[in-house]
């Protein structure tokens, strides 16, 4: 399959295919809407959204927008993972590595430090995420319940993790509600 899948940066024109694999990963309109929400937003930008095609049909998404420490003015050097979706039909395919793989690749290339990301703590360790973000210093817009600590991941994209800004993270104002930090 990993042959036949080609990854690019979603543009305008891409805003169905979005909307469609958004809510059939998901068996919901809820997680496309504050997608588009967020792709609608100006304070998101630079956000980096990808599609995965397979044999030329969008199966999967992933979109990552910039976060930043509490206090810090530093902007470009804090992301977060939200959401990865893949078509049910594609899913457990390795589709949803490989769109991770090519947004930390770009995102390293573009001088970003860190990436966060809330969600399954048994699938995204697989690709380099560690647990527990907050014990490392980097805290969730909202509190999350002792219980979700290792649901709360970083994965640093730098050896230089030093002159990484720690707090609690701010994030896009579309994803910045405490239904969404939940896992």
């Amino acid at each position: 399959m990993e042959n036949d899948v080609q990854i690019r940066r979603a543009t305008s024109d891409d805003f169905n295919d979005v909307m469609q694999i958004e809510t059939l990963a998901f068996g919901s309109a809820k997680e496309a809407e504050w997608v588009a929400e967020v792709i609608a937003v100006e304070n998101t930008e630079p956000y980096l959204s990808l599609l995965a095609f397979y044999r030329g049909e969008a199966v999967g998404h992933i979109l990552f927008t910039p976060g930043v420490a509490e206090g810090s003015a530093d902007t470009s050097s804090i992301y977060i993972l939200a959401p990865l979706a893949i078509k049910p039909a594609y899913q457990k395919q390795g589709l949803g590595g490989l769109l991770i793989e090519a947004g930390l690749r770009y995102l390293r290339e573009s001088g970003v430090k860190l990436v966060l990301v809330l969600g399954h703590k048994e699938y995204y360790p697989r690709h380099g995420f560690k647990g527990d973000a907050e014990s490392a210093g980097f805290f969730p817009p909202y509190p999350l319940p002792r219980e979700y600590a290792d649901y709360w991941m970083y994965q640093y994209l730098t050896p230089d993790t030093d002159n990484i800004p720690k707090g609690r993270i701010r994030c896009t104002t579309a994803l910045d509600k405490p239904q969404h930090w939940r896992e």
